[in-house]
């Protein structure tokens, strides 16, 4: 590996409870997996007498961090997934998690905005599913959703816009489900104390279906943590130099193993959540963004908060498109476009924009090299992977 850029092959020698800034500079080479395949294997003690939940990690990858009170087994995990791809956990029995995050996307929806059960639109592009255990805070720039439980709330009881169309509707939805011999078997295993079904059992399983979610088989682990040196093309190579690089500073927001903004790990510290104004709007010359789409001001109301976003994961990033919060790039040339050119005008001049989003000289060439890069980042074995799939009918 010492042709990968040293930025590739730092590897700690202290605790794993310090930033990880660099992609690929975590614990767990390949030397240090249990398996000679491309994952890390560890268990998480089911605290229900079922079996416990066995982690792939893929190299690289630190232990998620699990809350208290939803601790993983794979009865759990199981009814999670039938649920996320059940279309009687929406109001009209139309629609279902997987309806916004569909597997061949990477658990994105290919629309330039989500759209609910009722076929109301939502304001924001819905966002990949890819390594959500990871995530420091959840939806485009909201900083009350810190766990995947209090995220699944959201589309199922929103009421503006309506998602799932849950509100009011608890017991109709419970009543479904123990009409079902094989649900009543799934959250007996899952939930055996006690023996009912409840709504919060909805969404604990739902959420732990969702941090099996790892994706980190793609060209570039491969070159990374295998060495395989034919893995990335020539011009994904110099791609990924572009990305690191100071002229480019692409890494400074989406960094760490996970290409994107802050995440958590067992035994990571917790760090602040980043949102950042990318210069796409500027409507009345004093930083406006258009509503309902003005970012972290909608919940804040604080001025410099106009705008800003969360950094998503750019793992999978070729599947995910369009592109940014609402959907309005259509490829991956016109996102960097926009950042070489320090935003969109009039954006670009909005004085609360990221001092990172300066703008950066790149040549055509270079925007092919940097997107074969991007594109090196698609793991193809997870929108394939069965464990994640609909149980009753293949995608």
């Amino acid at each position: 590996m010492n042709d990968v850029p040293l930025i590739l092959r730092v590897k700690f020698v202290v605790p794993i409870g310090i930033s990880l800034l660099l992609a690929g500079c975590v614990p767990g080479g390949r030397s240090e997996l249990e398996e000679p395949a491309s994952v890390q294997t560890m268990e998480t003690a089911a605290g229900t007498g079922s079996e416990p939940y066995r982690w792939r990690l893929p190299a690289g990858f630190p232990m998620p961090l699990l809350p208290s009170g939803n601790s993983m087994n794979a009865a759990k995990v199981e009814l999670g997934r039938h649920l996320f791809y059940d279309r009687r956990l929406s109001g009209n029995e139309t629609f279902s998690c997987a309806s916004c995050h569909r597997q061949k996307y990477a658990f994105s929806d290919g629309r330039v905005v989500a759209e609910g059960s009722t076929g109301e639109k939502h304001p924001r592009n819905a966002m990949s599913l890819t390594n959500v255990a990871y995530n420091r805070a959840f939806a485009w720039a909201d900083p009350k959703l810190s766990s995947l439980e209090d995220q699944a709330l959201v589309p199922m009881l929103n009421e503006h816009p309506v998602e799932l169309g849950l509100a009011g509707r608890k017991r109709e939805i419970l009543e479904r489900l123990a009409a079902d011999p094989e649900y009543r078997t799934l959250f007996s295993q899952a939930f055996p104390v006690p023996r009912s079904i409840r709504f919060e059992h909805v969404v604990r399983a739902i959420a732990a279906f969702e941090r099996t979610l790892l994706s980190g088989n793609s060209a570039y682990d491969r070159r990374v943590f295998f060495d395989e040196k034919d893995a990335l093309s020539l011009s994904a190579e110099r791609g990924m130099e572009l990305f690191f690089s100071q002229r480019t500073r692409c890494a400074e927001c989406h960094s760490g193993f996970n290409f994107s903004g802050t995440v958590v790990f067992r035994g990571g510290e917790k760090l602040p959540i980043e949102f950042h104004n990318t210069g796409l709007f500027d409507l009345d010359g004093e930083g406006a963004y258009p509503e309902p789409n003005r970012g972290l001001f909608e919940h804040t109301r604080r001025p410099e908060d106009m705008g800003r976003f969360k950094a998503p994961t750019l793992r999978n990033i070729e599947l995910t498109a369009p592109y940014l919060h609402d959907g309005s790039a259509t490829t991956l040339e016109e996102v960097i476009e926009t950042y070489a050119a320090g935003g969109r005008e009039p954006g670009r001049g909005n004085h609360y924009k990221s001092p990172l989003v300066t703008g950066f000289e790149i040549s055509e060439s270079e925007i092919r090299d940097l997107v074969e890069f991007l594109k090196s980042l698609t793991d193809r074995s997870f929108i394939t992977d069965a464990r994640f799939s609909d149980p009753l009918q293949a995608e």
